[in-house]
């Protein structure tokens, strides 16, 4: 059956009264007739909703007309659709479902506790592993007894302390310190950072911190080690408009599970923090950390050990005495020496060497200290001029006897810097006491302002550079410190330092007051200025009666590049550093 091409209405009904349609079949839910011509061709027609025309000329031209009822087929279609989009709606609920099981489920898994249990057998550290922080080591010894022998001092009555409050700067070794208690006791270990608590939704927090403690009174005894506890310990109800409420809940459900109606007796918690002033004081008192273990940077035999320590699984040559190296670096944490030596063994692979040498560790020490190299200067003016700035500030330290002594000087750019370097080695015993005489702090003022001395006594007070803007910050803040917090001035033995030592936003934002008058404010300033004026003249005078010898240092300076400390002192005629 041949298909042509829907002829109009008008021709249609032509066509019929002319004879040429063999039969018609009407449906008229589609306003539609199905066309038979006598030729065999069909045709789909749509006609109005008024068939009468089309009757009549059925009628009278005697062509067979048939009505077809599609009724049925309409509601078999209705129900298809009713069927699939019920089926549609089956799908996306099942959809739906299946996600929000998904969501509960990480929603479980997100409040579920972050920390790391650390099997026995894992526990590799002990304390022979832990240099530096002998007295430490040996307050914290103790902890092992209270893990494996309670009752030596239950039976006298003494209660177990239940936390150890680890305090130091960064990189002392408070971590590996608490790895080797629980590695030396043979307990179960928990480790987490206090961030890890706090999390955007609150109460998630204390339900991890009551996950923690269920967990570790399973495993009971053992050790729970919490890192950087101040991100949650800090005091409450600190900042603008009160404090966080997520961080401040998970503080006081770990105050709960520490002291509050729970026995958690056979687990001990060990936190470090470089940051004891800012914890809530709830947190510190006996009854919960008991104890605060104060780690302090290593003094020389301390960082002897811990080189050798390092030095362990790295080749040294036989030229490399450790002792030197940790005469070379008073300040320097564990972490930061545990660097050197890695740095060291860096650079003798890169060098393709098969031990570390002395030169090897020089390279490390300058690379950890100033920065990457950067390529030489080759415009000889500037670089006489950095010449005598650095050797202003060497030569400044080395007249004057309470200054740091000299450990190495070099017009060699480090650090992203067009400038040299002068390194000293702090003193010691400064470092170790933490006590600083107004002569020392007067001293390394008029070194800082030893570089700028020696530009303008050389090249005229109109070529002076800003290469000594940062000497200039370091005098500024000198000087203030002096002055407002020390004592050290005209303005007698009072303290009016304004600097507030707190980190929460609003804190005493309303009450912060300077703590004195204007006009003794205009009296500070003239005191500090007086001091760097009184250093920069200092600095000036004892330059301008070694010009010759400054003059002579710069000459080798410009040659070698760099100058050793006992190179600089021989050049300079200075072997002995002068005694007042």
């Amino acid at each position: 059956m041949t298909k042509i091409p829907a002829p109009s209405y008008s021709k249609l009904l032509k066509e019929i009264n002319e004879g040429r349609v063999s039969s018609l079949e009407l449906i008229p839910p589609r306003r539609e007739v199905l066309v038979r011509f006598n030729d065999g061709t069909t045709s789909i027609v749509s006609v109005l909703p008024n068939h009468e025309q089309i009757l009549r000329a059925a009628e009278e031209s005697r062509t067979p007309l048939r009505v077809k009822d599609i009724r049925s087929e309409e509601a078999l279609a209705g129900m298809i659709g009713n069927i699939a989009l019920i089926g549609l709606v089956v799908i996306g609920l099942s959809f739906l479902i299946r996600r929000s099981t998904q969501v509960a489920n990480r929603a479980m898994g997100f409040i579920r506790n972050q920390s790391k249990l650390s099997p026995i057998e894992n526990l590799k550290v002990r304390f022979e592993d832990v240099a530096g922080v002998s007295e430490a080591s040996d307050e914290l010894r103790e902890i092992i007894t209270f893990l494996h022998n309670p009752e030596h001092f239950t039976k006298l009555g003494a209660r177990i302390p239940k936390g150890f409050l680890l305090i130091g700067p960064p990189g002392t070794g408070k971590t590996l310190l608490a790895k080797a208690i629980a590695g030396e006791a043979g307990v179960p270990f928990f480790s987490i950072a206090a961030s890890e608590f706090v999390e955007l939704f609150v109460g998630v927090g204390a339900s991890r911190v009551r996950e923690l403690f269920s967990k570790a009174k399973e495993k009971s005894p053992c050790i729970v080690f919490i890192d950087e506890i101040d991100s949650i310990g800090r005091q409450r109800g600190a900042g603008i408009g009160g404090g966080n409420d997520e961080r401040e809940q998970t503080l006081n459900q770990l105050l709960t599970e520490m002291d509050g109606f729970i026995d958690n007796s056979g687990v001990i918690i060990l936190a470090a923090t470089n940051r004891a002033d800012v914890l809530d004081s709830a947190l510190t008192r006996p009854g919960r950390f008991d104890r605060r273990i104060e780690i302090s940077l290593p003094d020389r035999k301390g960082r002897t050990d811990i080189l050798g320590i390092h030095a362990r699984s790295r080749p040294l040559n036989d030229s490399v005495k450790l002792k030197d190296w940790a005469l070379r670096t008073p300040g320097f944490s564990g972490a930061e020496l545990a660097n050197l030596i890695n740095e060291a063994a860096i650079i003798t692979a890169r060098n393709n060497n098969n031990k570390i040498t002395n030169t090897d560790l020089e390279s490390a020490l300058e690379r950890v200290t100033m920065g990457l190299s950067n390529s030489p200067l080759q415009d000889n003016s500037k670089k006489r001029l950095i010449a005598y700035h650095e050797v202003g500030h060497a030569l400044v330290a080395a007249l004057l006897p309470h200054a740091d002594e000299i450990d190495k000087i070099t017009i060699l750019p480090r650090g992203g810097t067009t400038a040299g370097f002068t390194r000293f080695w702090p003193n010691e015993e400064t470092i170790d006491s933490g006590l600083y005489t107004r002569a020392n702090l007067f001293a390394n003022m008029v070194v800082s302002l030893g570089g700028r001395a020696a530009e303008k006594i050389v090249f005229g007070y109109d070529e002076i550079t800003q290469g000594a803007s940062a000497d200039l910050d370091n005098v500024a803040y000198l000087a203030r410190e002096m002055v407002t917090k020390f004592g050290f001035s005209d303005l007698g033995p009072i303290s009016l330092d304004s600097s507030s030592s707190e980190v929460f936003l609003g804190r005493d934002w309303v009450n912060r007051s300077s703590g004195y008058s204007e006009s003794t404010g205009k009296e500070i300033d003239f005191q500090i200025r007086t001091l760097a004026k009184k250093a920069m003249k200092k600095a000036e005078s004892l330059l301008e009666t070694k010009r010759d010898v400054m003059d002579n240092l710069v000459e080798a300076l410009i040659i070698e590049e760099s100058l050793a400390g006992d190179r600089f002192l021989a050049l300079a005629g200075l072997a002995e550093r002068p005694n007042n």
